[in-house]
């Protein structure tokens, strides 16, 4: 092992008695699936591989015969080479991504920031380590370790007198401390980059070449849900790392200027979305095929035809999920050592937070496409629908709330139930003896209209006398809607909830995000298993809640970087959408 020394950890269980409190945003279902070893974002050495492999027939048959078994705990080349440099006496530092909180004195509670000496990590979830005078165990998960493990503990340049920083200590040919620090974290990237190409060369031509020739074992629809978009991202990342090896100074690294490599790509990196939102099915499709012995053979002899090493296919697929997930990681190192004065220094710090809302968007997106199921549920708890399906259009709730609807030209007043997509506001009435039950009356096209905010008093258009009120104007048509809320709060939460509807739709078109057909058609389907398995026609209380806590982000300029890094976050409990379903009545006052 040389220096410097930059691993991927990231277990996959937690201590059942851990308080750890982590802070991150709600993608941990990208994770939850995989039950094997996790590798690093490149390739490990394979020279234990030394023994010739024959043609895939022969492997196959071989491990028909044989008891392997897939899959296996092991491999786990991080936790040796860890544990190695500790036992020949060096010293690993890990930082911490998130606060760990415990009230066990067996364990070791550190902030987000501390740095950690690794004394033992010889279990893959619990490692034991030492902050100054304190020891004990803590999740192996809530900690990165450090790139710069030369690095000392005191932290970055030296202080002198005047509380100035002393940048004078010197390695090799008159570089700086923060000169090798960025040489460093510069190797690291090249280096990491180029072990992530072969990563994936060997996934697209080791997995997906094999199974492509085997259609009476694969459709193309199945390779498409296990594998994803991953031979687009190798085609990206392929011209990256032609972007990133342009700009790199073999003879002196750390003058090398790759931030803007990043600010390049960042669009580009917006395909890691559609992999990480297919990542959970894709552990599903696995570990149902790897419930029948021949595809446990056949993927295990594809593997060892690559001469990839000892982890399963599930395994390898969420490399990418973690790579998307460390370059602002990386950046945020290479910033750290980088001089204000530096040619690189605005871009690096640039190409930080462009990183940081790639990973922000990819999460937001996750979410979207997790709330169309639920958006399903609720449209086949609707009585009488009508026209097209309310997916068709819209993927976010945005408000929802009861209102009074006027209408000409008797100027009548109604009482509805109004639910505010982008796109369109779905109009509703209440059953009159069971108010649980709602019945489908309308909708309007929100694109086409524009928010009017109206005085109390007399409205001419209506020719009434109006309180809280707002209306709807169609631009084209001149067709007006006013609808008059309780209380004057209530009417600007409306108003408020009108704004935050156009913003989500010119973001969504800025940022090109849609739900496929097929994602569209998957949800309704399985609302409608759902209904037909006995659900009840109702909304219920708990998902009236989640509506009324849907949170409407823009892409932020900056982030907590701790946010950023949802993978390591631990396992959150299960939602319980359906429970108590039969005594929780909705829109209770």
């Amino acid at each position: 092992i040389t220096s410097p020394v930059a691993f991927d950890i990231l277990p996959l269980k937690l201590h059942p008695f851990s308080q750890s409190t982590p802070t991150g945003l709600d993608c941990v279902g990208w994770k939850q699936c995989i039950s094997t070893p996790v590798i690093t974002d490149g390739a490990l050495d394979k020279t234990a591989l030394t023994d010739d492999v024959g043609s895939e027939e022969d492997l196959y048959e071989d491990f028909r015969s044989s008891n392997h078994r897939y899959g296996h705990p092991g491999g786990g080349g991080e936790q040796l080479a860890i544990n190695e440099l500790i036992s020949d006496g060096s010293v690993v530092y890990a930082e911490a991504l998130w606060d760990h909180v415990t009230m066990d004195d067996q364990e070791l509670g550190f902030k987000a920031g501390d740095v950690i000496e690794v004394m033992d990590a010889t279990n893959k979830e619990w490692w034991w380590g030492r902050i100054l005078d304190s020891e004990g165990w803590f999740p192996a998960s809530f900690v990165r370790l450090r790139v710069n493990q030369d690095e000392p503990m005191e932290d970055y340049p030296l202080k002198v007198e005047g509380g100035k920083e002393d940048d004078s200590r010197c390695f090799g040919m008159g570089q700086t401390t923060k000169d090798q620090m960025r040489t460093n974290v510069i190797n690291e990237i090249i280096s990491t980059e180029r072990d992530y190409i072969k990563h994936l060369k060997d996934i697209c031509e080791g997995y997906i070449k094999q199974c492509r020739k085997r259609a009476d074992m694969f459709t193309e629809e199945q390779l498409k849900t296990i594998f994803g978009n991953i031979e687009d991202i190798y085609r990206c990342q392929k011209k990256f790392v032609k972007a990133l090896e342009k700009k790199f100074n073999k003879d002196h690294p750390h003058l090398s200027e790759v931030g803007s490599c990043f600010l390049e790509y960042q669009t580009e990196f917006q395909i890691y979305s559609e992999y990480c939102n297919n990542h959970p099915n894709a552990c599903l499709e696995l570990s149902r095929l790897t419930k029948v012995n021949k595809y446990v053979y056949f993927f295990e002899a594809c593997r060892l035809l690559q001469k990839m090493i000892d982890i399963s296919l599930d395994g390898f697929l969420l490399t990418p999920v973690q790579k998307i997930c460390k370059y602002p990681l990386q950046l945020a190192e290479l910033l750290k050592y980088t001089n204000p004065q530096h040619r690189d220094f605005k871009d690096v710090e640039a190409a930080l937070n462009a990183m940081k809302n790639v990973a922000r968007l990819i999460n937001e997106r996750k979410r979207r496409l997790e709330n169309i199921d639920k958006i399903a549920q609720w449209q086949s708890s609707i009585e009488d629908w009508e026209g097209e399906d309310v997916l068709v259009r819209s993927s976010e709730l945005i408000y929802s709330g009861e209102l009074a609807k006027i209408s000409h030209p008797q100027a009548k007043s109604q009482q509805r139930m109004f639910f505010l997509f982008d796109h369109q506001l779905v109009c509703c009435k209440k059953d009159l003896l069971r108010r649980d039950i709602l019945y489908y009356k309308s909708r309007i096209n929100m694109d086409d209209m524009e928010i009017l905010d109206v005085e109390d008093g007399k409205d001419k258009d209506f020719n009434i006398s109006v309180k809280n009120a707002f209306k709807l104007h169609c631009r084209d048509t001149e067709e007006v809607h006013l609808f008059c809320a309780k209380k004057p709060e209530q009417k600007q939460r409306w108003l408020k909830a009108f704004e935050n509807e156009k913003r989500q739709v010119q973001l969504d078109q800025e940022t090109g995000f849609s739900i496929t057909e097929v994602q569209k058609k998957q949800a309704m389907l399985n609302a409608s298993k759902q209904h037909h398995a006995g659900k009840p026609k109702a909304v219920t209380r708990p998902y009236y809640d989640f509506l009324m806590r849907q949170k409407h982000p823009t892409l932020p300029t900056t982030l907590p970087q701790q946010q950023v890094f949802m993978l390591a976050e631990p396992k959150r409990k299960p939602s319980n959408f359906w429970q108590n379903i039969s005594r929780l009545t909705p829109f209770r006052k």
